[in-house]
């Protein structure tokens, strides 16, 4: 296997699930600052121009969510995901689509606000931003109140699994705003249980990320 990443991007949580299961894989560094996630090369994996892209065999696989998904079900014995068709995994299937298409989506205007407004117009955006922060500080409490209702020390429970690779990764993001995930009464000690877990201390070393981690 194959992982197309960038550090601390949307390939965070694909890659900590990989070390989480130990199979062999291949980091396969996408330099974004040089624009080689536009290069054709790259645009034949994932026509969207978006990290990360999962290379398994003929099967060519983007969108992060998706991906984590796929490699809970390749490698059951991982335990990364409860099994299919019990309420469990449903739960699972809520969370993640609720952390990618809710969270991930309102933190994507936090990072990229000029791609709401007009051009050139720094007012909006910084505005653009501002409401998303907001938003986002709404999201994250909700998230908080998961983590102290879930009845055990993970996002859904007593067992780790692609939720919480999922939920690192976006908390992760929100590092330098005004009141970051790890300040949330039950989001930072969550954080700092996901921080002392090898697979998680191993993805972090392998992207050359400093601190703060999250």
């Amino acid at each position: 296997m194959q992982l197309y990443f960038h550090p601390s991007n949307a390939s965070m949580a694909p890659h900590l699930l990989l070390q989480d299961i130990g199979a062999p894989f291949e980091l396969k560094f996408v330099d974004r600052d040089r624009g080689e996630h536009q290069s054709p090369e790259y645009l034949r994996l994932n026509p969207n121009g978006r990290i990360p892209v999962l290379v398994d065999g003929d099967l060519v696989l983007y969108e992060a969510a998706a991906i984590c998904l796929y490699l809970a079900d390749k490698f059951p014995d991982a335990r990364l995901a409860p099994p299919a068709g019990t309420p469990q995994r449903a739960r699972l299937y809520q969370w993640m689509f609720w952390l990618s298409n809710t969270l991930q989506a309102m933190l994507m205007h936090w990072f990229y606000p000029e791609r709401m407004v007009d051009s050139g117009d720094a007012a909006a955006a910084s505005q653009v931003r501002a409401q998303a922060e907001e938003h986002i500080a709404v999201m994250l409490q909700r998230l908080d109140e998961q983590v102290a209702a879930s009845g055990g020390p993970w996002l859904l429970g007593a067992d780790y699994g692609a939720a919480d690779a999922y939920a690192l990764m976006l908390c992760r993001w929100t590092r330098h705003f005004d009141r970051p995930a790890r300040d949330y009464p039950h989001l930072g000690p969550y954080l700092q249980r996901l921080l002392e877990r090898p697979a998680v201390q191993r993805m972090f070393e392998a992207e050359g990320l400093q601190a703060p981690l999250v």
